[in-house]
Order: structure tokens, then C-alpha cells, then sequence
């Protein structure tokens, strides 16, 4: 861990630079440019809104902002893990070429995913204005939640992003498996109101961004305090996945290119 935190305080500056000249590409050329990145998620939330709010009638108040809550977490967890497998194989004229830490390419990637997820914050914000959600202080609490979310997607990613460069087929089978595990999350329905308070329960604390994605929504809509002694321990369990992928890349990195 100690080379890890020497290589991201040497680094940081380039995952910086890498986060802004991606998402400067992203709307280069675009007549909307920027606007794209307001009008994406709301167009996601519009869709689930009208499909599962009027069309099979949710009963959830606010469900809007119940939507773009669990939505936003979502899309974060979801691009770390889809962005991170066949990362070091799309930057192989960067790997081959110059010596950088492997876990900065996902360093940088995140950067760009955070900050799609505070626009998509901003916007939540602005949504719960109109519709009258009240605003309380347990709106300050989201930035630790959103820290365990973070530390979990990132050492899922490291691990990932390392098996990618041998498993052909990860891609894919990690595509299955985020499908499945966003039909289990709870991301336009609620999982305590659909499901026994047992099985509720069981994936709503074994399923870590249902967990979270729940965790957020006391925080943003029903002005309560997080589970925090569960957020400790994914938390944990975030850390053990980092140090886990970042000892197997440090282990491996030097055969990356002669792999790919």
C-alpha cells in the first residue's frame, strides 16, 4: 500500500488531465456539448418514471427522485465495472509504450464518472426542489456513503481490469451479471415494499449498491441516518478488494504488454 499511495500522489496529476481531456472528447463536436451530460440522465429518469411510475402505477412519493437516486448510483457502479474490464487492453499503445501504475487508468476513469454522478446529484437536488421534497442536514451524510461506493467499485474494478487482460470472455459474462444484478438492486421499485422482510432484508444488505442505492435515498428523500455499522463493514470489505487487486497488479504488471 505504500507504493500504491507514492505512485497516486506521483500520478494524480495525469489521471486528472486524462479525466478532462475525456470528457472534453465525449461532446466534441456535439452541437449540445455539456448540455448532453444534463440531458442524458434526466432522459433515463424520464423513461423509468413514465414506464414503472404510470404505466404499473408505483405508489412510491416522490418517485421521481426515488428514480434518479438509484439511477445515478447505479450508472457509477455500472461504468466502473464495464469501463475497468478491458481497460488496460484499450490503452494498450499506452501500456506498451510508457511505464504508468495500471490502476491510474482506473483512477482517471473514475474522475470522469464522479463527475457525471454530481451532475446527476445536481440535478436530483434541483428535482426535489420542485416536487417539495424536504431538504434536511442528512443530505451532508451522502458523501460518506458515497465513499464506500466508491472504494467498493474501485477494487472491484482493479481486479477486473487485471482478469480482463487474460479472459477473452469477461466482458461479456460481467455484462450478464450487471444485468441481473440491476433487476435485483431495487432501482425503480422499492425492495422493502415489493419483498418479504426477510429476503428484503438478506439482499438489501448482501447486494452492496441495493444496499447502497437504498442507503443514499433515507439520506436524500426520507431525511434518516444511514446503517452505518453496515457501511463500516462493506467499507471493509472495499478496502480488502483493493489491496487485494492492487498487490495482484503490482504483482503483474510487467506482463501486461507481452499478454496483449
Amino acid at each position: 500500500m505504500k507504493k500504491f499511495c507514492i505512485n497516486i500522489k506521483k500520478y494524480y496529476k495525469y489521471a486528472l488531465y486524462s479525466a478532462k481531456a475525456e470528457l472534453k472528447s465525449e461532446v466534441a463536436g456535439s452541437y449540445l456539448n455539456w448540455l448532453w451530460w444534463i440531458i442524458e440522465p434526466l432522459c433515463f429518469m424520464l423513461i423509468y418514471t413514465f414506464v414503472f411510475g404510470y404505466i404499473f402505477k408505483s405508489n412510491i412519493e416522490y418517485f421521481p427522485v426515488f428514480i434518479f437516486t438509484g439511477l445515478s448510483a447505479w450508472e457509477f457502479f455500472n461504468r466502473m465495472i464495464t469501463g475497468s474490464v478491458k481497460l488496460i487492453i484499450n490503452n494498450r499503445g499506452l501500456v506498451t509504450k510508457v511505464y504508468i501504475p495500471k490502476y491510474i487508468l482506473l483512477l482517471a476513469k473514475s474522475f470522469t464518472y464522479l463527475f457525471k454522478l454530481f451532475i446527476a446529484w445536481l440535478l436530483n437536488l434541483v428535482l426535489m426542489l420542485c416536487l417539495g421534497v424536504p431538504f434536511t442536514w442528512h443530505l451532508v451524510l451522502a458523501l460518506p456513503i458515497l465513499i464506500v461506493l466508491y472504494v467498493i467499485s474501485f477494487g472491484l474494478g482493479l481486479l477486473l481490469m487485471h482478469f480482463g487482460v487474460y479472459l477473452v470472455d469477461l466482458a461479456n459474462l460481467v455484462k450478464i451479471g450487471l444485468r441481473m444484478l440491476f433487476y435485483l438492486s431495487g432501482v425503480f421499485y422499492s425492495i422493502r415494499g415489493r419483498l418479504d422482510s426477510l429476503l428484503g432484508s438478506i439482499l438489501l444488505k448482501a447486494n452492496p449498491i441495493a444496499f447502497i442505492m437504498d442507503e443514499f435515498r433515507k439520506v436524500f428523500m426520507y431525511g434518516q441516518l444511514p446503517n452505518f455499522l453496515f457501511l463500516f463493514i462493506w467499507f471493509v470489505i472495499g478496502i480488502i478488494l483493493c489491496a487485494i487487486g492492487i498487490h495482484v497488479i503490482h504483482k503483474n504488471e510487467n506482463n501486461y504488454a507481452k499478454v496483449i
